[in-house]
Formats: structure tokens, sequence, C-alpha cells
């Protein structure tokens, strides 16, 4: 059964604190909001109790003898001035509870691997086939998780994706951009920008004529908004916040969609929503300080294009596996091989209950490196930004759904083309899902980048 945090607080508290043990922290909050939540019904009953006291109090006055009516008013004010002191005492327990609900994150699905780390995400699935250089082919097999795949074993380890882009294509340099804007900056040239814009194209291709509308959001948002949409206080170090200015920049579409509805209410017959969106994305970067520090695989900005939908409750599981699907029919269209991992309880973001990521094999690093991430997040978007579902036939409102997935993030996915589709000369074959996009623009590349002082 898929719980929301208040059904969980009143119906089944041992839910939330297992989810938390699950996640590896303590319970305290969930003590917390149990007990807050229990101060809020019992307040709400005596304010419902004052209230229905004072409607009867004032309809007798109405009909009551002259002598009386003096007597009937003075109870009936002194009724009103306990259930205003008492309504403002159930605002601001309602408000403890809910700032701690915030601070909760989301609970743990039933199917998530139990793990404090990634050493414990759990492979579901490959697909292709792997080019594997001669001494990695143990650490590949043990990065299968018992799955079986194919594989070819070659004699030359790829150059990694940093020296094929600046050095032997000569189509990137993030020693200027270092020098003009810091670390993690790049400029990109010629063949590799036509690659980003046919990547964006492709995966905005596939995905809106599965129906998903196309949206262009804002790429910025208040504080109020950002800090529903994701954990704020544990991810303030990761976005670009505008100073003087109560305006984050965004780090990935999903955060703007996420708040297209914000403090509405949405029919059930218009649900599911689905969204496909492109943004660029702004990231600090500032917990992976020794982390791919050359190339273009882990940097400050890039764009992608992002799956999102509003769904009802009991849909959002359904729909789940249906972005991941979306995400690998891509990937299988570029022709990069890739394994899907159930992520582990503690590895999980506060807002997901479950986890998908997609990572592809990356030959010249002898590893699978993250190019997707498929979460549903059940209703703690929701819940936080106030979006609700009515369901007039059944008598039945409550929060919607949301669910996002990477479709292409455009970095990450050309080094993934740039190690998995290289030639003994240097140049890099053009996945052939992508030339379509290319050949109407002449100066585009049409099957091949090259080296740039090599000409076609």
């Amino acid at each position: 059964m898929s719980w929301s945090l208040l059904e969980a607080i009143r119906k089944n508290p041992d839910v939330l604190r297992d989810s938390l043990k699950k996640r590896f922290l303590p319970t305290d909050l969930a003590d917390k909001a149990i007990e807050l939540d229990r101060k809020w019904r019992e307040i709400q009953k005596e304010v419902d109790r004052l209230r229905h006291e004072h409607n009867v109090i004032s309809q007798k006055v109405a009909r009551a003898k002259p002598e009386e009516q003096e007597a009937l008013k003075a109870k009936a004010k002194e009724l009103l001035q306990t259930l205003e002191a008492k309504e403002r005492e159930l605002e601001e327990i309602e408000k403890q509870r809910d700032e701690v609900l915030r601070s909760l994150p989301n609970l743990v699905h039933e199917t998530v691997p139990i793990g404090p780390d990634d050493t414990y995400n759990k492979p579901i699935r490959v697909w292709g086939r792997f080019k594997v250089y001669k001494d990695d082919v143990e650490a590949f097999k043990s990065q299968l998780g018992g799955l079986q795949a194919d594989y070819i074993v070659i004699d030359r380890r790829p150059f990694g994706h940093a020296e094929e882009l600046e050095e032997v294509l000569s189509l990137g340099n993030t020693l200027k951009a270092g020098e003009v804007a810091g670390s993690r900056f790049y400029y990109l040239f010629d063949d590799i920008v036509w690659l980003d814009f046919a990547l964006l194209l492709y995966a905005i291709d596939v995905l809106t004529q599965k129906g998903y509308t196309l949206v262009l959001p804002p790429y910025m948002l208040r504080g109020e908004v950002i800090s529903a949409v994701i954990d704020l206080a544990t991810f303030k170090d990761a976005i670009y916040k505008i100073e003087g200015e109560d305006l984050y920049l965004i780090a990935t579409a999903e955060h703007p969609i996420a708040a297209l509805y914000y403090k509405e209410t949405i029919n059930k017959d218009d649900l599911p929503i689905k969204i496909v969106g492109f943004s660029p994305a702004f990231r600090k970067e500032a917990g992976a300080a020794n982390k791919d520090l050359k190339g273009i695989f882990r940097v400050h900005q890039f764009h992608k294009v992002e799956q999102f939908i509003f769904s009802m409750p009991e849909d959002s599981w359904t729909l789940h596996e249906e972005l991941i699907r979306n995400a690998e029919e891509i990937f299988q269209g570029l022709g990069l091989p890739y394994r899907v991992v159930n992520i582990a309880s503690g590895d999980l973001g506060a807002c997901a209950a479950k986890k998908y990521d997609l990572e592809v094999w990356m030959p010249a690093q002898g590893k699978f490196r993250e190019m997707v991430s498929a979460s549903n997040c059940t209703d703690w978007q929701a819940y936080r930004l106030g979006i609700r579902f009515n369901d007039p036939k059944a008598k039945r409102k409550g929060f919607v759904h949301t669910l996002n997935s990477t479709a292409v993030a455009s970095t990450r996915t050309i080094t993934a083309i740039l190690e998995n589709y290289q030639t003994d000369d240097g140049s890099v074959e053009v996945p052939k899902v992508l030339r379509k996009y290319l050949e109407i623009f002449p100066k585009a590349p049409k099957d091949y980048i090259r080296p740039r002082n090599v000409k076609r």
C-alpha cells in the first residue's frame, strides 16, 4: 500500500518510523509529527464543538424573549472569544505540524532495496552490447549484479571523453572556460554543439509523439516555491541563488514544471498530465569537489530535456514504469548500452519514494555512469505545493502524485557518445537516430564527428 505522510501518521505511525529507519535517519521527527497531529485533531474537535454551540446560541437569540436576549448575547460573546482563542491555537499547532511534515522525507516504497548508500543499489536489467577493455572484464561483470550481458572484449582502451573532446577532436576548451568562469565550465565548438542540439530535438520528438505536452518553463523560481519542490535545507549549497533577490536558478526543468499547478486543484478527468520540458540546468556541484574535474560530465550548466507527470495516486506506480521505459527507448535509439538500477533507500533523495537510474557503460572509465534518474515523488511535492485533485463522481479529494525523469542531459550523453562511438582514427560516429536532425543544416556533421583540423 502507498501511504501519504498524513495517512501514515494517523492510520499507521509505524510506517513512518520504519521508513525513516530504512533511510538510516532518526525517528524523533516522526514522533514529534504524530504528537502535533494528535494535538491538532484534538483542538479541531474542540473548535468544531465551540462553533456548533455558538451557532445554536446565535439562533436562540433571534427567537428569545427580550428579557432572555442579553444573557444569551453575553454567552455567545464569551463563546466567540473562546472560539477565536482556540482557532489561533489550532493555527499555531497546524503551522508547527506542517513544518515538521515538510522536513520529513518521502515514505520509502516497499520495493526499494534497503541499504545506507549507493553500494546497495540493485541492477534490475541491462541492454545493448558492451565494449569492455580487456583489463576491465572482471570489474564489468561485478557491476552487473548477477545479470547476464552481451559484451565484446577490446584490446585498446578508448580515450576518455575529455581527451577525445579536447585533445583529439579539438572541439572543446575547459581550460579557457576555467580561466574566465571557473572550474566545471566549458566552451564547446562546431560539431559538438550540433550534437547537443540534435540530442535535445531527438528526445523532444520521441516524447511529443507519445502525447507529452512540450513546455518551456521559467529558469528561476521564488524561494517559497523551490523549497516546496526540493529539500532546500539539504540542497541549498547545490543551487544558485540570485544575490539580493528571492530567486533561484533552476537545477532542472522538473522544478518549475512541478510548480505549474501551484495552489491549484485539478479535475480527476484531466489526469494524468504528461509534460516534456526543455531548459538549461544550473548546479553548484558543491559536494563533488574532487569528482569529474576534467571534461563535461559534471558541470555547472548544461541543457536538459525532462519528463514530468501529474497523476492520480492510484496510477503513479504504473506511470513510474512508463517514465523509465521512455528513457530506455531514447537510449536504445542512441545505441548506448546501459543498466537500470533500483536505488537503495539510503541513497534516495528526500522527495522520492522510489527511484530508478539509467547508467550507461563508459568503456574508457570501465564503469557505469548515471545518465537518467526517474523518481516517483508520490504526494511529497504536491502536499508542499498545494496541488490537489478533485474526483466529484466519487466525492473524493486529495493530493496528486508527481513523477519526473530525465529524458536527456546533453553534456553527459555527449560524454557517453564520445566514449562508445570512437573509431581508430579518432573520429566519432554520429548515432544514426540523430542524423535526420542534423541533415537540414549544411555545416552540421552528417555521419562522423572528425577532428577540427581534418577536412571533410
